[in-house]
């Protein structure tokens, strides 16, 4: 993505289980990015909650130098608060985004440090490295993260949302890898997650090659996106329900289930269950389990328990 350039805090609401509209309206209401944001806009529409919402509307929600930095130190920061148990991520405005800023990023890379080709092309390296972790701290974020795609997805918006661990559209949702039809070969993200997400390996093939664009219901039908709804606000009601059932389980259990999905995705059966098995050794001590254990019994509603910070 990047080397193509070198070639040419709203109030906090305490109360989980809010009527679904108004926690709509809270969560697309932000009228300006949040400080020390300026490409992104941080709410908490409940309690245990973040909204993390893309905030150039005016841009398409375009990716600019400030995003790519903003998004590390945002996950950053939500991976250590123990107010945080789930992630919600959007877009406002009429689409989720349109990828790249390429005008706004040229400035950034046109000109990197060297003295001849081997220390330039160094530089280099380390410049797209960079914007790699803008992705890759979602992934290391213990926190789930949702995401909620409306409208156009292309290019790096697509390295986002597979970095993410829940991904949900709009009917009128359709998504894009881009990079081909500029000239390169995508190189912050997508290559690499999208063939874990999507079952075919030919499709994959086939839309990194053409930058075709894939639409909601085959989005859905091959695993891309696991729900479809109806419009933006049924999709937004829909995910911080999604993310209300995962703030009512324990944390260490969520938290603990995210980290060795993605181990294991990354591990052979064997390495994985290893991994599991030494993970639990400290884990199963937590009180949470005999907490859970006894709601089971009583068929009590994971929702009526209390689970301490982590």
């Amino acid at each position: 993505m990047l080397s193509v350039i070198v070639r040419s805090a709203l109030p906090k609401y305490r109360t989980l289980w809010l009527p679904s509209q108004a926690l709509v309206r809270t969560m697309s209401s932000s009228a300006e990015s949040t400080p020390p944001y300026t490409a992104l806009a941080i709410s908490h529409p409940a309690e245990y909650i973040t909204h993390v919402e893309l905030h150039r509307p005016e841009k398409r929600n375009a990716m600019n130098k400030a995003f790519w930095s903003e998004m590390v130190d945002c996950f950053n920061e939500i991976a250590d608060d123990p107010e945080c148990r789930v992630v919600v991520v959007s877009g406002a405005g009429k689409i989720f985004t349109a990828g790249i800023d390429l005008m706004d990023m040229a400035g950034d890379v046109l000109q990197p440090d060297g003295d001849d080709t081997a220390r330039i092309s160094w530089n280099l390296r380390k410049i797209i490295s960079k914007y790699q972790e803008t992705f890759s701290v979602i992934e290391k974020c213990p926190k789930p993260v949702v995401v909620a795609v409306h409208g156009a997805c292309v290019g790096g918006g697509v390295d986002l949302i597979t970095a993410c661990d829940i991904r949900l559209c709009t009917q009128d949702a359709w998504f894009q890898v881009k990079e081909v039809d500029i000239g390169l070969a995508a190189d912050v993200g997508t290559l690499q997650r999208l063939p874990k997400v999507i079952g075919s390996r030919s499709l994959v093939n086939e839309l990194a090659l053409t930058a075709r664009k894939i639409y909601a219901d085959e989005a859905k039908s091959c695993g891309l996106v696991s729900r479809v709804f109806a419009d933006k606000e049924a999709m937004m009601a829909g995910a911080l329900e999604m993310a209300g059932e995962i703030v009512a389980r324990s944390p260490v259990a969520v938290q603990g289930t995210k980290i060795n999905l993605i181990y294991a995705r990354d591990h052979s059966v064997t390495e994985g269950l290893n991994f599991m098995a030494t993970w639990n050794m400290s884990m199963l001590q937590t009180q949470d389990v005999m907490k859970s254990a006894q709601a089971s019994m009583e068929k009590k509603s994971p929702k009526t328990m209390v689970f301490s910070k982590l």
